[in-house]
């Protein structure tokens, strides 16, 4: 996702000087903002529109209608240029540039050093939207759906707030204590007070809830699933718990995108384990929920996917009952069914797969503990996870049970993310084809004759990487042998690249 180039700011205009070229109907709109602020405005144009005559008539705002002089920006803090006059437009952005003074060119992003949102009021409460001058209607669009959805009585809870907040910060000097109150005159009763029009209620009872005994902090743990990386498939369970989160300990695989989802003052903390590199080990996430959530904090333990899917959340939930530590588990959407929705890979297809498997090959004994004459069945797609570094000897392993060698597969690289790579064969092909694409982890391998339609029906990111993978020639050698001698030996063999 890019970052936006402009820096989000609120002016206080109250009492400085602004200059409007132009005198229309745009213009007038401008005045109206500016004057809401309370700046003086002067407006310089030859003629009015109705409304600006009347401003002027009143006081309200200077009118100039001689033509534009350079010297009138010495004083002034903004200018907006709003008229018809392309070539004037433009020297007055040139001539703000040079004093260091901020223009905004009506309808011209290029030009302009700033930009004029659209606004929701609920004073003293105001939300600004921008599209950086690229998309103003759809800022508007957005505007109208917020003024819908946001309740006019969140003006009256600011103000509310606003009047006991240092009263709160006394009676609650330490952070999350503090925010804890906070949301909870901001989502309880005293909120709903107010949405009732009943303010002098809804005063008695911050007073009454200020002055009430501070509870004990309980700290707290939720497991939250992740989901595979695009922040929109992460649940609002999910989210309003990364948003209610002191702490924050996150897999090394979520996505930057939905850690930027997360409450902006919570801790953060990488547990992140990967093959080779274990700076993190369970024992040690295991202390550090439970110094977390003993200290009364809310604990966010965030996993890629869902917990309970090869993350190990029984784990962690075991540890925690043990100590005695509240919990619950959001469920995510696991890699499987994301990767392959993003792939277009349905997992299960009544003329193709009845049945899905899913397997892990993370641990170092996966191999030899795997019921491979079960995997290798027919009419059953395998979602087979953290299988990157294994692929020659899982592809072994399969055609030696059973699996045809004309099985297809969809390996999906970053799955769900703008950096999405699939790569489609069949399993004979699987491992050559992975190290043709230099295909890295994190990456699901799907196995089945649902994964052929991945060449069809894909409609996230780039096309699939399918095509030819040329080998040199090898001899063939005729093995006549039981079994687990057949698998031993396709296993050197296709390692050596047969």
């Amino acid at each position: 996702m890019p970052a936006t180039r402009l820096y989000p700011l609120f002016a206080d205009l109250s009492r400085r000087a602004v200059l409007v070229v132009g005198g229309g109907v745009v213009a007038e709109r401008k005045v109206a903002a500016l004057l809401g602020a309370q700046a003086q405005v002067t407006v310089n144009a030859p003629a009015l529109s109705p409304q600006l005559q009347r401003w002027a008539a009143a006081g309200r705002i200077a009118h100039r209608a001689e033509p534009f002089r350079e010297e009138w920006l010495e004083r002034v803090w903004l200018v907006v240029a709003a008229t018809s006059d392309g070539e004037l437009n433009r020297l007055i952005a040139t001539l703000g540039e040079l004093r260091r003074i901020f223009v905004n060119v009506v309808d011209d992003a290029v030009l302009s050093t700033f930009h004029v949102p659209a606004v929701v009021d609920r004073a003293p409460l105001t939300i600004a939207i921008s599209s950086g001058g690229t998309a103003p209607m759809l800022a508007r669009l957005l505007r109208e759906r917020l003024e819908a959805a946001l309740d006019p009585s969140l003006g009256a809870l600011a103000t509310l707030a606003a009047r006991l907040r240092r009263r709160i910060r006394l009676r609650h000097p330490q952070p999350a204590p503090r925010r804890r109150f906070y949301e909870e005159l901001f989502a309880g009763p005293v909120a709903a007070l107010l949405r009732q029009g009943r303010p002098d209620e809804a005063r008695r009872a911050a007073e009454q809830a200020l002055a009430a005994p501070s509870p004990a902090p309980a700290g707290s743990v939720v497991l939250v699933g992740a989901g595979p990386g695009d922040p929109g498939l992460l649940t609002l369970r999910g989210l309003r718990a990364l948003n209610e989160a002191d702490v924050i300990l996150h897999d090394r695989l979520v996505s930057a995108e939905v850690l930027a989802l997360a409450r902006r003052d919570a801790e953060r903390i990488e547990v992140g384990k990967q093959a080779g590199n274990h700076h993190t080990t369970q024992d040690g996430i295991h202390a550090l929920l439970l110094e977390h959530a003993r200290a009364g904090r809310r604990v966010v333990r965030l996993k890629g996917g869902d917990p309970f899917v090869f993350g190990r959340g029984g784990e962690e939930l075991e540890f925690l009952r043990a100590h005695g530590i509240p919990y619950e588990v959001v469920p995510g959407i696991t890699a499987a069914l994301a990767c392959a929705a993003y792939a277009g890979v349905p997992l299960t297809h009544r003329d193709h797969a009845q049945s899905v498997r899913f397997v892990t090959l993370h641990c170092h004994d996966s191999l030899d503990t795997l019921d491979w004459r079960a995997l290798a069945q027919e009419q059953q797609t395998l979602a087979i996870y953290m299988g990157v570094a294994g692929l020659e000897r899982l592809q072994a392993r399969l055609i030696a049970h059973g699996r045809a060698p004309a099985t297809p597969f969809a390996l999906v690289e970053n799955g769900s993310l703008p950096r999405q790579r699939v790569v489609t064969g069949t399993l004979a092909q699987l491992a050559a084809r992975a190290a043709l694409h230099a295909v890295r982890s994190p990456a699901l391998l799907i196995v089945g004759e649902v994964a052929a339609l991945a060449d069809s029906l894909a409609w996230f990111g780039a096309a699939p990487l399918g095509g030819a993978v040329h080998r040199a020639p090898v001899e063939r050698v005729p093995v006549t042998a039981k079994v687990p001698a057949a698998a031993r030996l396709t296993e050197t063999f296709t390692g050596a690249g047969a």
